[in-house]
């Protein structure tokens, strides 16, 4: 299957170059919508209302990062200087023929876009486990879940019977949840395709290969992403062969 999908060379602009204000105007993070009388010009910003801001050459990675309370919970710092930076929250040059707000994820390289007007995206680092690449396609985002109950799927209780316990109830939300901070499911229609994007409390399991789950993110950035995309945001799921050159 052919997806109208094309990424140019990326060129990061954060952490070490990002957007000032007038890149943004001139790169087209914002959209001007039409100019009238006296040069008055409207403008259309993606995603949520009060969203955060972008990641751009002041993005202060240290606080990013930090202890975050969420709640009844403060989930840990993550020791992002261990990671090579191509993993960090950051806005990248990336060329699509996808619409601006959707959300664009790549399990072969580790990482999630959530494309931006004017040639741009923001990037995310991501880990992705065998449910991750048993699903590709399009499908929305229905279900938007904060601290997120996690029910271990028919196949890894039959791996692990002690799973077993989880299955009626499931596993209750905090630090030690599979899901983490946030999960976003995807449906095809009337249809959950259980493929999630969702948090992690194993932060060394980005840019890798894990034993399971399907898309899984730090959760400062999961927490980030979440506060951006609305429910029936697009979601496409690249496959190993896809050509997204462009």
């Amino acid at each position: 299957m052919t997806r109208r999908t094309f990424e140019s060379t990326e060129a990061p602009l954060a952490p070490s170059k990002g957007l000032s204000r007038r890149s943004l105007m001139a790169g087209g993070l914002v959209l001007a919508a039409g100019t009238l009388a006296g040069c008055q010009t409207y403008e259309q910003v993606v995603g949520l209302p009060d969203q955060p801001p972008l990641p751009d050459e002041e993005f202060d990675y240290a606080s990013a990062y930090a202890a975050l309370p969420d709640g009844d919970f403060t989930w840990p710092a993550i020791n992002y200087k261990a990671f090579d930076e191509k993993y960090l929250r950051q806005v990248v040059e990336y060329k699509t023929r996808e619409k601006p707000g959707t959300i664009i994820v790549d399990p072969y390289n580790n990482f999630l876009y959530w494309v931006l007007p004017g040639g741009r995206a923001l990037r995310y680092g991501i880990g992705v486990g065998r449910a991750g690449f048993a699903w590709s396609g399009e499908a929305l985002v229905r279900v938007k879940r904060p601290h997120p109950i996690w029910r271990p799927p028919r196949e890894m209780i039959a791996r692990k019977p002690s799973l077993e316990r989880y299955w009626e109830k499931g596993f209750p939300p905090g630090l030690r949840n599979p899901l983490g901070a946030r999960a976003m499911d995807l449906w095809q229609g009337s249809v959950d395709t259980l493929y999630r994007i969702h948090g992690t409390n194993r932060p060394s399991s980005i840019g890798k290969s894990v034993s399971s789950g399907c898309i899984r993110m730090w959760q400062q950035d999961v927490i980030d992403l979440f506060d951006r995309v609305p429910l029936r945001t697009k979601v496409v799921v690249l496959t190993k062969d896809e050509d997204i050159s462009t």
